[in-house]
């Protein structure tokens, strides 16, 4: 949530009015305190909707990789489940079996071993922030439990990440008190050198972190190269250092487009993945998954069991309470879709990123940054490196309704500028094609250099004598090449009779 801070009182912003609503309120009502009476639930809706008729549409907020549209049956399921609160278990335990099938359907999408003692375990989250918390929690555990025992000190834990990792990774590190040791990008490498991560692994690196799907450029990262790289340095050196998978927007993409390519649980060292439901996974904001390769990966005092709700129920979280809606409305996506229907969306989403790369390379003012592989989104900057413009041209899309982050790439490349656009299931070849001719409304506008020239025509004017005194002269248009056009107007009085 963002942090919020309490406010003073001003002269005319401390209350609220609307002009539909003064049907029901007369009086103005206050905006940071309880008012002392209450009103009808008609006034209240409408002061609410007016105000949230300011926010922007979320189809066209192409910032965002959340998704934006769900079918109707979907939401009608979330909305017959929004008061079950989750973790109320035993009282709803058709929801709590809908959760397991979810973790059995990821764990297997993501080729967990099958026939091992300790099977794969998994939780739903409130989203991949979530997840990767638990996730490091219990690398960070497994490291101190086996620093102990082997009487080593056990108070310096670290994490080896690329520079480009989402922010939860950030929070993670402060929060729990582990050295974030960042690789960092270099030009044409906007994503983790699985060489210099390795590199920089030592014995209290509690896991190396990857992601499939950089949140700046949608790059997968490469995992195999990783996980053979760190297996040779573990040989060496007797150390146990382990994968996380950040597969927050990739998890969902990699499988239907990706078969063959080898970043889950078939490599040996990944030991966790986390996933986020709302993105690719197609849920509304508010779901993740983290998937542990077996329950040995998982210390047994991180999980606590509790019965006051009517039966022992082992929980893994960080809060407790939370909505069902997420939970229910993933599993009709996994039962509604299928590994066929998944395929299609994410084909699609493909296609039209293909189209709209291809619409912007062809203006020829940009630098394509993002790669044809990995998530299906373009990250972009003007040639040239022309920082104002491209914020420029983020703050005028808005006019549209469009919403196009342009942001700075982190340490070592801040001086590159990046308007990213992500495509969504929602965002198809109309919008794609709409979202174009507005781009090109506003780059000729910003950029006149790109300008399509306007066509033009010079001319040479002759003039002859009339045949007698009287006539007025002759005007013979003659072009540019000199070769005479078939055109002779007659002057009189210094204008011509009609319009060339």
């Amino acid at each position: 949530m963002v942090l919020a801070q309490v406010e003073q009182p001003e002269e005319g912003s401390f209350s609220l009015s609307s002009v539909f609503a003064s049907r029901y309120v007369q009086d103005p009502i206050p905006r940071y305190e309880l008012s002392k009476n209450s009103i009808s639930k008609d006034a209240a809706y409408q002061i609410i909707h007016d105000e949230l008729l300011l926010d922007s549409s979320p189809r066209l907020n192409l910032a965002s990789f959340v998704t934006t549209w769900m079918e109707p049956e979907c939401d009608k399921l979330m909305i017959e489940a929004i008061n079950k609160n989750y973790a109320d278990m035993d009282e709803y335990p058709v929801t709590t079996e809908l959760q397991n099938r979810c973790v059995n359907i990821i764990a297997r999408l993501f080729r967990a071993p099958l026939n091992g003692e300790e099977p794969a375990v998994g939780v739903g989250t409130v989203g991949s922030s979530e997840a990767i918390m638990l996730a490091g929690l219990a690398f960070k555990r497994r490291w101190q439990n086996r620093r102990k025992a082997e009487g080593k000190p056990y108070d310096k834990p670290n994490i080896v990440t690329g520079a480009n990792v989402q922010v939860c990774w950030e929070k993670f590190a402060r929060y729990f008190e582990v050295e974030l040791k960042e690789v960092k990008l270099r030009e044409g490498c906007y994503v983790m050198d699985p060489e210099k991560a390795v590199e920089m692994v030592d014995e209290n690196t509690i896991c190396v972190a990857t992601i499939l799907g950089s949140t700046l450029t949608g790059e997968f990262e490469d995992v195999q190269y990783l996980n053979d790289l760190l297996f040779k340095k573990n040989k060496k050196t007797g150390w146990d250092t382990p994968i996380h998978v950040d597969a927050a927007s990739g998890g969902f993409i990699a499988p239907f487009l990706y078969p063959d390519l080898e970043w889950d649980f078939r490599l040996p060292l990944v030991k966790s993945i986390n996933v986020s439901g709302h993105k690719y996974g197609l849920v509304y904001a508010g779901i993740g998954w983290v998937i542990w390769r077996s329950k040995e990966d998982l210390p047994d005092e991180l999980i606590f069991h509790i019965n006051y709700l009517g039966a022992d129920q082992p929980t893994f979280t960080l809060n407790f309470s939370k909505g069902s809606s997420h939970i229910i409305a993933q599993y009709y996506q996994f039962l509604r879709l299928g590994f066929e229907g998944y395929t299609k969306v994410m084909k699609n989403c493909m296609e039209s990123a293909k189209l709209l790369r291809e619409g912007l390379e062809h203006f020829g003012c940009f630098d394509i940054v993002s790669k044809r592989k990995g998530v299906p989104l373009v990250a972009f900057s003007f040639k040239e490196g022309n920082r104002a413009l491209a914020f420029k041209l983020s703050d005028k899309l808005r006019r549209y309704g469009w919403i196009v982050p342009a942001y700075t790439l982190p340490p070592n490349l801040e001086h590159m500028i990046v308007l990213r656009v992500v495509v969504r299931e929602d965002f198809g070849r109309q919008l794609v094609e709409k979202f174009l001719s507005h781009v090109r409304i506003e780059v000729d506008e910003l950029y006149p250099a790109i300008r399509r020239p306007m066509p033009t025509i010079r001319y040479t004017i002759e003039l002859s004598p009339g045949d007698t005194i009287r006539d007025a002269p002759i005007v013979k248009i003659v072009s540019q090449d000199a070769e005479p056009l078939q055109k002779s107007v007659a002057l009189y009085d210094g204008k011509t009779k009609g319009v060339c």
